[in-house]
């Protein structure tokens, strides 16, 4: 079998994340869709390693990134399953920690890497999808930084990654506010690349990676490079500031409130100051 099927030795993926090789694209999705393809440090440390195998492989010439099921990603797991299997999941620090290396990856492959958003890109899971090069959303996409309805603060570079795309007065309100940020607010605001209808999404999406596919490989790459660094000079301070508050947020009354009224489906009740 040849990576033209779908399938090469050096793209293996887990369960919880499918991976293949074909015709120049590499397509790394998240799969658990149960569960809104939350993510687990598993399936971060996996996505992170086939990235940066990618980087130095010729056949790859874009990285596709989408969700199973009916969205991208709601974020880091804080589910009941998630809490009670943390060795499966990894800590809440554990998958910080592998988000972190998935944004360093995206931003510094030197293909393109298109995410391809149907639903919900919410969390960590909407740094994901803004730090690739491209961000093509459904009509029926949204994208929300919940962090604080749970005592958190953004991660995966998001204050840094919205505030490059679409300025500091808009990233604080997703930020301060958590407000679902519909797909055409999101265009106009520009923070995706493009919104199509649901029924031409897939062909548009065929469309533009197809572009990329058989584009100028070196330029494309030396395109990518530059605009990031003119645009990007502040994700690496800010993946390392919202470390070490997260990390501190981690050990908070409010975290375990806000865990826990999101488990039992109620308003949480914050007293931290």
């Amino acid at each position: 079998m040849t990576s033209n099927d779908g399938y090469d030795a050096a793209y293996q993926g887990i369960a919880d994340l499918g991976v293949s090789l074909a015709d120049g694209v590499l397509s790394v999705t998240l799969n658990r869709p149960d569960s809104l393809n939350s993510l687990t440090a598993p399936m971060l440390q996996t996505f992170a390693a086939t990235l940066e195998r990618a980087a130095t492989d010729s056949r790859v010439r874009v990285v596709r990134i989408g969700g199973a099921g009916r969205g991208f990603s709601s974020g880091a797991g804080i589910s009941e399953e998630d809490h009670a299997n943390p060795g499966a999941a990894g800590t809440p620090a554990d998958v910080l920690d592998a988000a972190n290396r998935c944004i360093r990856a995206i931003v510094a492959l030197p293909q393109p890497a298109v995410a391809v958003v149907h639903g919900a890109a919410a969390g960590v899971g909407a740094s994901l999808a803004l730090a690739c090069d491209v961000v093509l959303a459904s009509e029926k996409a949204f994208f929300m930084l919940a962090f604080t309805k749970i005592g958190l603060m953004p991660d995966g570079g998001a204050s840094a990654l919205i505030a490059a795309a679409v300025g500091r007065i808009r990233a604080m309100r997703m930020a301060l506010l958590a407000e679902r940020i519909p797909a055409s607010e999101a265009y106009g605001w520009g923070l995706v690349s493009a919104v199509y209808p649901v029924d031409e999404f897939d062909a548009e999406v065929n469309k533009v990676i197809g572009a990329l596919v058989s584009g100028p490989a070196v330029a494309l790459r030396k395109t990518k490079d530059a605009i990031n660094a003119a645009t990007l000079t502040e994700l690496e301070g800010a993946l390392e500031r919202e470390k070490k508050g997260q990390l501190a947020l981690l050990d908070s009354h409010d975290f375990r409130e806000g865990t826990k009224a999101f488990q039992q489906r109620r308003p949480a009740t914050f007293t931290d100051s």
